[in-house]
């Protein structure tokens, strides 16, 4: 067994949620890529738009290495989650550069420093916002690949597209009839367990 290199262990994680992120948003109309599709107005081009400016956070600033991106979406009189939907006039294409521009950036981050480095986390309470360059990745993985799931969820929904590629949908073969009738079973499961419940 030969030893991994711990950072490009991460690299190759965080790279892994970021590209399941952006498939998410191929092929779709512009509607579909921003149409809210929960009560909390969750979008596609919303956790990408999120997912970007959280890079640039906790792999940017925290580290003293600010990218020089405008983020008006996070200023101290912003709207409550501008960061988390796209207006009219932010394009698709803008979204997707604006996340390509963060990777590289985060990405130089990683690179450069040591895993131990300890950064200073802007928005987190003073006397607890320090934080190492290994643990800011980490927890930049966790928020990605759980914004991916989100994603994967909304796609989904949208047309049936699933998995973290076009290659890899992590799912059993299945006739779209299969998958109707699996469906039924599961809801019949829930019904009759849920029975007697006020």
């Amino acid at each position: 067994m030969t030893a991994s290199d711990p950072k490009a262990d991460l690299h190759f994680y965080l790279q892994s949620a970021r590209e399941a992120l952006l498939w998410k948003l191929e092929g779709l109309s512009e509607y579909d890529a921003r149409r809210p599709l929960t009560p909390t107005g969750t979008n596609l081009l919303g956790l990408v738009k999120h997912a970007a400016t959280v890079e640039l956070g906790y792999l940017g600033d925290t580290f003293g290495r600010p990218s020089g991106e405008p983020l008006p979406w996070i200023a101290q009189d912003a709207e409550p989650n501008a960061d988390m939907w796209a207006t009219a006039e932010q394009s698709r294409a803008d979204i997707v550069a604006l996340y390509h521009r963060a990777w590289a950036h985060s990405d130089a981050t990683l690179d450069t420093l040591p895993l131990d480095t300890i950064g200073t986390v802007p928005w987190w309470p003073s006397d607890k916002n320090e934080v190492s360059l290994h643990h800011a990745v980490v927890r930049l993985i966790a928020d990605t690949h759980r914004h991916a799931g989100h994603a994967d969820i909304l796609r989904e929904l949208i047309d049936g597209a699933v998995g973290m590629d076009k290659g890899n949908t992590a799912l059993p073969p299945g006739h779209p009839s299969w998958w109707e009738d699996y469906r039924g079973r599961l809801e019949r499961v829930a019904r009759e367990a849920g029975r007697g419940e006020a």
